[in-house]
């Protein structure tokens, strides 16, 4: 599922291929990837609209438009923004689900093989009210070691589960609670309000930086994240921890165990080093 550093990625590309375009036109080919609005209204409210900009909050990107509108994707498994100039292989767009025909024959494709993501269209009421039940931005300034020890401070749950509860900590995903919590030296199991200060802030630093690094190489990609290109992310060699059940670890060497047991979801860890 696309993350903090996968949707960054996308925001970034769109923002800088689309900004300033009018949109022509919408193509729903998939109406079951909508969410709050159908696929007449869309066209109505989009259709010679100027997208402002695209930026991210959460694992959402956000289209601005000049409407006061706002599109929110939300990628989930297999979803992916596209522009098409007409240079991208066709087959990255036979999943297209919605089409956005811009200026110079451009387009932008929502893509998704499973559809288990969702594009909506919000206004700027229910934009505030959907975006303030979501948790802090781990990258924004205002996050420091103090402010991740008070929200583990409230909860009893594991560590790993609260990072990837988006109500307390926006964009945090499997992959990336799992190199944090490697980076950190932190158990994934430990009730999140037992770590010290010592311990949250060296988890906030692994926060940090690995969304950082992971940002910098354009998300990881296995198998269906895709850019705004249809390129795929470059992290995924550089992965500690999330994916390598049984084999050595980079630190200790000892075998990195993979569980199920935390939250339902993979996780992997060190024994010896996370304890």
């Amino acid at each position: 599922m696309p993350e903090l550093p996968e949707t960054e990625t996308i925001a970034r590309d769109l923002n800088r291929a689309i900004s300033g375009s009018i949109i022509e036109s919408v193509k729903v080919t998939r109406p079951d990837v909508l969410r709050e609005v159908t696929p007449r209204q869309l066209a109505s409210r989009v259709n010679g609209a100027r997208i402002e900009r695209t930026w991210r909050r959460a694992k959402l990107v956000v289209i601005d438009l000049s409407t006061g509108d706002r599109l929110l994707v939300q990628p989930r498994f297999t979803g992916a923004l596209i522009v098409d100039e007409g240079s991208i292989e066709k087959e990255l767009l036979t999943y297209s689900t919605l089409r956005f025909t811009l200026p110079r024959g451009r387009a932008l494709h929502y893509c998704d093989v499973r559809r288990l993501g969702t594009v909506s269209l919000m206004g700027d009421a229910r934009f505030t009210e959907y975006t303030d039940a979501l948790g802090i931005e781990p990258l924004d300034r205002s996050f420091g070691p103090a402010q991740l020890s008070g929200v583990l401070r409230a909860s009893v749950q594991a560590i790993k589960k609260v990072l990837m509860d988006q109500r307390k900590i926006a964009g945090i995903g499997n992959i990336y609670a799992n190199e944090a919590l490697w980076r950190a030296r932190v158990d994934p199991s430990r009730a999140a309000r037992s770590l010290t200060a010592r311990e949250a802030a060296a988890l906030h630093n692994g926060i940090v930086s690995v969304l950082k690094e992971a940002i910098d190489a354009r998300g990881t990609s296995f198998r269906d994240y895709r850019d705004a290109s249809g390129e795929r992310g470059g992290f995924a060699e550089r992965l500690q921890a999330y994916g390598r059940e049984g084999k050595p670890c980079p630190r200790c060497g000892a075998k990195l165990i993979g569980t199920h047991a935390i939250d339902g979801r993979s996780t992997t860890f060190c024994a010896r080093c996370q304890s």
